[in-house]
């Protein structure tokens, strides 16, 4: 439709373009005037503003004069129109388009809010697209929303201000990463998001080893520091280059290349009573090994024997190639 719109503006364009080149050469030719004095005699005729003639007319050009009064009043017209309704379709499709927007966030439960959209809001994105886990960002910046705007649900905005977040649909939402550059910023969004949602989790970035246990108070549940996550990998990979290199290699990213998942124990009650990792057999029926058990505490046991006893709530880690975990998750309807 915009560009329907601008068609019609360039088709107006050129025909103003015209009338005002025919005209200037029109008043050269009949009138003999000066360029100067054609063009401003064609300005004041099509404008139709009812100031004084440069000189007197002949009768050719005052037929001239008439046609062109005619064509340019058709032809104004038809710009008038065509940028009057570009402007207010224009108008009405950011209307529609927020409108959508507002519908399909009312739409989301227990979604994920990301409230800042630089580099590590940008990668968590792009993983949470990769399992297709429903999102909305919060960001201030016009330039970025203009920018990764297709595909991803924006709410323009500070994350500060609390109808921001209710916008953005926080209390329905499960998770909050609020990955703001400025520590003190990342503290206000998890002091606002706590106390809008006491169930939330609440993931937090952070510069500062000191703003660490700040953010924990606010009631931030995990606080993740990327530089200090960046050296310490780069720091394993010259300790252990071939142990830090094999992990990497257990991807995380997606539906065709997982290497690692975390089943509910609740997953598996559709398929039989299991009362024990043994009972669950997952080594025989999926290729996939049983590396972790989280209790539902969260006390995590690594390896755990074949008899440890499963409780409700509780998970389990597994690791198998993609085509194995791709068989677990289809067994199981996971």
């Amino acid at each position: 439709m915009i560009r329907l719109f601008r068609s019609k503006i360039y088709i107006a364009v050129v025909l103003i373009v015209i009338i005002v080149t025919t005209g200037v050469v029109g008043y050269r030719i009949l009138s003999d005037m000066s360029w100067l004095d054609a063009f401003y005699m064609t300005v004041i005729t099509v404008t139709t503003v009812g100031f004084s003639t440069v000189g007197p007319l002949g009768p050719e050009a005052k037929i001239f004069t008439v046609f062109l009064i005619i064509a340019s009043v058709f032809i104004f017209g038809f710009a008038i129109s065509v940028i009057t309704e570009y402007i207010l379709s224009r108008n009405s499709l950011d209307v529609l388009k927020k409108k959508k927007l507002k519908n399909m966030i009312a739409s989301l439960s227990n979604h994920v809010i990301i409230c800042g959209f630089g580099r590590n809001g940008n990668q968590a994105a792009e993983r949470l697209k990769a399992y297709k886990r429903p999102f909305v960002v919060v960001e201030k910046d016009k330039e970025i929303i203009e920018k990764y705007g297709d595909g991803v649900l924006f709410i323009e905005g500070d994350a500060n201000e609390d109808e921001v977040l209710m916008e953005a649909g926080i209390e329905r939402a499960r998770y909050l990463i609020t990955t703001l550059p400025d520590d003190a910023a990342n503290l206000f969004v998890v002091l606002s998001a706590r106390q809008l949602n006491k169930n939330l989790n609440i993931i937090s970035r952070a510069s500062l080893v000191t703003s660490q246990k700040k953010l924990k108070l606010a009631g931030a549940d995990q606080v993740i520091m990327p530089d200090k996550i960046g050296g310490d990998h780069m720091a394993s990979l010259v300790v252990m280059p071939d142990l830090i290199s094999f992990m990497d290699e257990l991807s995380l990213e997606g539906e065709h290349t997982t290497n690692l998942e975390e089943v509910a124990i609740e997953d598996f009650a559709e398929h039989g009573e299991h009362k024990s990792l043994r009972d669950l057999d997952l080594r025989r029926k999926t290729g996939c090994t049983i590396i972790g058990y989280i209790a539902p505490n969260g006390k995590y046991t690594i390896n755990p024997e074949a008899d440890l006893p499963l409780q409700p709530k509780s998970k389990v880690i597994v690791l198998g190639r993609p085509e194995q975990i791709r068989k677990l998750n289809e067994m199981f309807h996971i």
